[in-house]
């Protein structure tokens, strides 16, 4: 029995095959229809095999290569680029961001590009990468954008230490003093925010990107801070708010830019840290000092608002007057006294006693208190020359202890006349000047009496607070 099954001709269909079986030969019955043979040929000399072979991508490790996504898991993606089998693109290698669900990623249909890892792994997959073939296109786009001086965008996807992250087709990294024209202290609002930058560092070979908003920021606000500073003027007073405190010193917004307090413009006093001084959050008034409009620099001064101590010291003493003090400091030369609020001046050997004196801590020690007078005052250089040996002799006291005395207690001249504390039982010092006073009185005769003669303790007892006149 001859063999009677279809022959399929490349390029006919299953139809005409069958038709031409069932057709009679050309020698049987209906030799007026003589059998065809349909053979269409689109190979174009290909064979087979070849042809089957076209049909399938060729890439090597390292090619970027597109695809469907056929199927999403929690674990992996599996994306058809066309090979004899799908490839698997784990979770780890969809995103730039940790920790992913590869469903908030891609859908199925999509239409995406991956990065060849490996053609076949062990297990004879196909492993792909997405966030590799973002990362290589994105590289030459940021490589142009930093060419050009241009500016990138990307949302915020992480807080770490020191700075931002942000998704601008690989890892940026926007340091936190670079997020704001002042520096930012709680970033996470920023997280999921789209932020535009500048590129300031790029290093492919280390996969480093580094971004500067505050680069931006100052260039699409500079025509704002031109017209700031030329309405700012030196010498005028302002009002604003810390914005950050360092260790040289204090910025200050003053709602259009940042200017500085300098640590020794923070108070007329010594000052060890500006945190001594003001907070974050701060309100002030504040003196501009300078404006530097090359450099849009603005310095400020805090004190220049506030009453300078030694004026208030000059305006309130004369030379001649006595003040009661504390001993801060010995140096071979003599003893600084701190005689007010900030304001000290010097003993200098010489004046420390009527007889001759070595050294000064012969005489006085630190933290002793005492009376002295003030013999020079140079409020331009910021000196008061003082005595301990004048003050033995006495003269005028000054009005600040007149005050704390009350007045029944001196002549017109403002000399001490009276004032028996010792015999006061209710009276209890709450000053440091009253404590002076009632420790000097207590030791006194009642006024009239006369002084026992040859009395040796008569000078010591006035280096220690003020003889009468």
């Amino acid at each position: 029995m001859s063999d009677s099954s279809p022959t399929l001709v490349a390029g006919s269909s299953p139809a005409e095959a069958d038709a031409g079986a069932s057709s009679p030969s050309a020698s049987g019955e209906n030799a007026d229809h003589p059998l065809r043979e349909i053979a269409v040929d689109d190979l174009d000399g290909m064979s087979l095999e070849d042809a089957i072979a076209a049909t399938i991508v060729n890439f090597d490790d390292g090619d970027i290569v597109s695809g469907t996504v056929v199927k999403v898991d929690k674990d992996e993606v599996l994306l058809d680029i066309g090979f004899k089998s799908e490839g698997v693109i784990p979770a780890r290698e969809l995103s730039i961001r940790h920790d992913v669900d590869p469903a908030e990623i891609v859908s199925l249909g999509d239409q995406i590009e991956a990065l060849v890892l490996q053609k076949e792994d062990k297990e004879g997959r196909l492993v792909l990468s997405k966030k590799r073939a973002q990362y290589e296109r994105a590289w030459g786009t940021i490589e142009k954008l930093k060419e050009t001086n241009g500016v990138v965008s990307g949302p915020v996807i992480e807080v770490v230490k020191g700075g931002l992250i942000l998704d601008i087709g690989l890892r940026g990294f926007l340091p936190a003093s670079l997020v704001e024209l002042r520096r930012v202290r709680d970033l996470m609002p920023y997280v999921g925010k789209t932020l535009e930058a500048k590129i300031i560092e790029l290093d492919r070979h280390r996969n480093n990107v580094v971004l500067s908003r505050r680069a931006w920021l100052e260039e699409t606000q500079k025509e704002q801070r031109e017209e700031f500073l030329d309405n700012l003027k030196p010498g005028e007073v302002r009002r604003g708010i810390v914005s950050s405190v360092v260790n040289f010193g204090a910025f200050v917004d003053l709602g259009g830019m940042d200017g500085l307090i300098h640590v020794s413009e923070l108070s007329w006093k010594h000052v060890n840290h500006p945190l001594d001084v003001v907070a974050v959050g701060d309100e002030l008034e504040v003196q501009v000092l300078e404006v530097d409009l090359d450099r849009e620099r603005i310095s400020l001064s805090l004190k220049n608002t506030q009453t300078d101590p030694w004026q208030e010291f000059a305006n309130n003493h004369r030379v001649g007057e006595l003040v009661y003090g504390r001993v801060t400091k010995l140096v071979p030369f003599g003893a600084f006294v701190q005689v007010g609020d900030g304001i000290e001046g010097l003993v200098h050997i010489s004046e420390m006693a009527a007889h001759h004196v070595d050294l000064p801590e012969q005489v006085v020690s630190a933290g002793e208190e005492l009376w002295v007078k003030i013999i020079d005052l140079d409020l331009q250089r910021r000196r008061i020359s003082l005595s301990i040996k004048q003050a033995a002799e006495g003269g005028v006291v000054s009005a600040e202890y007149q005050e704390a005395f009350g007045a029944h207690a001196y002549d017109e001249a403002g000399n001490y006349i009276g004032g028996d504390f010792a015999a006061d039982a209710e009276f209890t010092p709450e000053t440091e000047a009253q404590a002076a006073w009632a420790d000097y009185a207590a030791g006194q005769e009642p006024p009239g009496a006369d002084a026992p003669a040859g009395d040796s303790g008569a000078e010591e007892a006035g280096a220690a607070a003020p003889a009468t006149s």
